[in-house]
């Protein structure tokens, strides 16, 4: 009888042990799909406002054709956008997309009959409305990063969570967090 209270001691631990092992696992499982999500997010807010951009090109293009280097930054940055597949290459691509902007926008505010173009509205509307889903898109995304990384690091957890698969991701961040703070805007 006098082993039956260390065996159950061992029992009740080994329990425990299971116990926290399998509510962490299912926590990680959580926030790593809650992180793929807010990913996925953004990547349809990007492309809903790269397929903006050959729209926008279009209405200013009947104007400034002219201005063929900003047409062409555009279209890079366009296709950068498309191709990011990861946080660091999306916001680069950010980068690129938000100067790009800058360039058409300061081009569309030389032609006031540009600038009345209810088509020209329109599209500014639309791309000034995905900026601000592209930006809440983002926020989502890095609270997500941050639970799952600190969840990742926290003692005990980061003991054995590498060894189950769950690594730590990258925040969505951009080098010039001033250029996206707020959308591209036209001043008439």
């Amino acid at each position: 009888m006098s082993w039956l209270i260390p065996v159950l001691i061992v029992v009740v631990l080994a329990a425990i042990v299971g116990i926290y092992l399998w509510a962490t696992y299912n926590a990680l499982v959580t926030l790593k799909v809650r992180v793929d999500e807010a990913w996925s997010d953004i990547t349809v807010q990007l492309k809903r406002r790269a397929d903006l951009i050959p729209n926008l090109i279009e209405a200013v293009k009947g104007y400034a054709a002219h201005e063929k280097g900003v047409f062409e930054a555009v279209t890079k940055a366009r296709a950068e956008t498309l191709s990011a597949g990861d946080p660091h290459a999306a916001a680069e691509a950010e980068n690129h997309m938000q100067s790009a902007l800058k360039s058409i926008f300061a081009v569309a505010e030389a032609y006031p009959q540009l600038q009345a173009s209810t088509n020209f509205l329109q599209l500014q509307g639309e791309l000034v409305d995905t900026e601000n889903k592209v930006q809440a898109s983002r926020r989502f995304y890095n609270g997500g990063v941050r639970e799952l990384n600190t969840k990742i690091q926290v003692f005990p957890n980061n003991i054995f969570a590498k060894n189950l698969g769950f690594t730590e991701r990258e925040f969505f961040e951009v080098a010039d967090a001033a250029a996206i703070a707020e959308p591209p805007r036209v001043q008439f």
